[in-house]
């Protein structure tokens, strides 16, 4: 873990206004076994040392290619997989800390909408049921109020009364998607995790389930972590967004200037990537080579570099900060003006 991360974290915090998340330095590995004894024999670095806040009202978009460690950053932060080190506060208070009654508590206060709708529903149990199981595990209500809540979120989400009898496979994708974010309603949470809700979804669907998200947000003062792949997506939704690459955040900015203006190398890739709707109008393409590295074995330095077409050579032997290099944008990147002198250890000052 470096402590120019947790600087970085320590210098937003002081410049952000009502935090509800915060994490820092989180690190999540998972061993892989061999040998006859089947002992640990290496470390897929899903998540290394990953920092940045998620502000009280807003949507914090993480993007990144497939297998870059988003959706484990995600279940790390709730705890559905333990961390390997670092730290999440909600409130103020490291949840890592907490026992299991208390954990169990926050929950409510924390939920998440899974990426395949089907594969997180109960085939033998009615949708009704599946919204309120959260209810009856908390003791929320009496079963009439459950059953009038359950109700009333289901109408909040474009559905009918009746569908509460019915079971999954009755559903369309994004009918079931629809009841995934009832489900994660029911507790009246502060924070939800959107685990890619609409990757598996038609356009037309997309749009249509991510209006009843920014709805849902307006109405109950919702937090979100948006998770994605789709750049366009993650522009229509976010607040601010953070850019991924095998475990780390790369680039951190608010949307517009994101967009508007892509400082590191991979981000001006993805950007470079979005379909433009004109077809009179051709966007210059950042062809990347090579394929991403193991998690297994990453390189050394800026796990970046062996793809990068402007790398310099500190690029493979350094890791870079992730250092503000404008007011609220963070990159991690030795190209930055400023960034790198000769000698200069990781952490040195950046310049707008």
């Amino acid at each position: 873990m470096s402590e120019q991360t947790a600087n970085m974290t320590k210098t937003e915090s002081k410049k952000s206004n009502g935090d509800l998340i915060r994490v820092e330095n989180l690190v999540k590995y998972f061993p892989v076994y061999g040998g006859i004894m089947r002992r640990p024999i290496a470390d897929v670095q899903a998540v290394d040392d990953v920092s940045f806040t998620v502000r009280q009202g807003e949507t914090l978009g993480l993007v990144g290619e497939s297998g870059c460690g988003k959706t484990t950053v995600g279940r790390t932060m709730l705890r559905l997989v333990e961390p390997t080190a670092g730290a999440v506060y909600f409130d103020d208070e490291n949840i890592f800390d907490f026992e299991y009654k208390r954990m169990k508590t926050l929950r409510r206060e924390m939920q998440i909408i899974f990426q395949d709708p089907f594969a997180s529903l109960d085939p033998r149990m009615p949708i009704g049921e599946s919204i309120a199981e959260g209810l009856h595990i908390h003791e929320v209500g009496s079963r009439n109020e459950r059953v009038d809540w359950v109700m009333d979120t289901l109408r909040k989400v474009g559905m009918e009364d009746y569908h509460a009898r019915r079971y999954p496979h009755e559903f369309s994708g994004g009918q079931r998607q629809r009841i995934g974010i009832a489900r994660a309603l029911a507790l009246q949470p502060k924070f939800i995790i959107c685990d890619e809700p609409v990757s598996a979804l038609d356009v037309s669907i997309q749009s249509q389930v991510l209006n009843i998200l920014k709805d849902l947000q307006e109405e109950f003062s919702l937090t979100y972590l948006f998770i994605a792949h789709n750049l366009s997506v993650v522009e229509h939704i976010s607040d601010r967004v953070a850019v991924m690459y095998l475990g780390k955040i790369v680039e951190m900015a608010p949307r517009d200037k994101l967009f508007a203006n892509p400082q590191h190398p991979y981000t001006q890739a993805l950007m470079s990537a979005i379909p433009v709707p004109n077809p009179k109008m051709k966007r210059e393409r950042v062809i990347l080579e090579g394929d991403v590295p193991s998690p297994l074995n990453p390189p050394p330095g800026c796990s970046f570099h062996p793809r990068c077409p402007v790398a310099l050579e500190v690029c493979s032997e350094k890791t870079p900060a992730l250092m503000e290099v404008e007011n609220d944008h963070f990159v991690a990147c030795w190209l930055m003006e400023g960034a790198y002198a000769i000698g200069e250890e990781p952490g040195s000052t950046l310049n707008s």
